[in-house]
Formats: C-alpha cells, sequence, structure tokens
C-alpha cells in the first residue's frame, strides 16, 4: 500500500451530475472541496449517501464570497498545510481550469495536479441544497 495518499474535488470529480459516478476516493484518501462551509451538512449526506466517508476539508468563504480563483486557492493552501503537517499528497484531481491553475501556482511540483477534463458539470459557483425528497 503507497504511504500517498490523493486529494479529491467534488463537484465534476467525485460528483459529475446524477448520470454517471465520477472519480471515487480511496479510503485513506481526502476531500477538499471549494463548497463553502456553510454548505458542509447537505455535502456529507450527499457523501455518505454515496458511501464515501473520507474527510473533508470545505473552503471556509462564506458562499456569497467565493470564487473559483478562491476556490483554488484554499485547495492550494490546504495541501500544502497537509504537507507541511507531514502528510504524503501524491495526486490531486480537479476539473475546473481556473482551480487548476490557482492550484499549481501554490503547489508548484510539490503535488501532481490531474485535471479532469469534461463538461458534466456547471463550474461556476452553485448552491448545493438537498430538497427534502433526497434527505
Amino acid at each position: 500500500m503507497s504511504e500517498y495518499r490523493n486529494g479529491f474535488d467534488i463537484d465534476g470529480v467525485i460528483y459529475m451530475g446524477n448520470t454517471y459516478t465520477g472519480v471515487w476516493p480511496g479510503p485513506n484518501d481526502i476531500i477538499i472541496t471549494g463548497r463553502s462551509i456553510e454548505e458542509a451538512p447537505e455535502t456529507r449526506r450527499q457523501l455518505h449517501d454515496r458511501k464515501i466517508f473520507n474527510q473533508v476539508f470545505f473552503n471556509p468563504l462564506p458562499w456569497a464570497e467565493k470564487s473559483r480563483v478562491t476556490s483554488g486557492q484554499h485547495k492550494g493552501n490546504t495541501i500544502m498545510r497537509l504537507i507541511h503537517q507531514g502528510n504524503k499528497i501524491g495526486l490531486f484531481f480537479e476539473d475546473d481550469p481556473v482551480q487548476v491553475a490557482e492550484i499549481q501556482k501554490i503547489v508548484g511540483n510539490a503535488v501532481q495536479v490531474v485535471h479532469l477534463v469534461h463538461n458534466l458539470t456547471e463550474k461556476e459557483n452553485v448552491r448545493h441544497v438537498i430538497s427534502d425528497n433526497q434527505k
């Protein structure tokens, strides 16, 4: 077993709409999402419904203040903080080219960013609310 852990974005990586299952993290991998901490309860429910129980790092910015750029910066800074704490991060999976660029500015060669290219999900700031019939 590799001592490296991989990192995964949610939207466009783990979640690719209702038709496709997306790319799933292994049991020791981490999730770093651009979703605001305000969206944590519904996001955890969505992940748990898919039997995904990995550690999730949410964007600390309020939903109304975050952007694709700040989400990428949050992911890059979180990766570097985890590395400085002694974690070995091998790959980070991301679909948004704006965020890929921001992450790479911060992590440099410390982590390989895998850019998943598709048009299955919205790249802009979308609110993730679970309706009553999805609970």
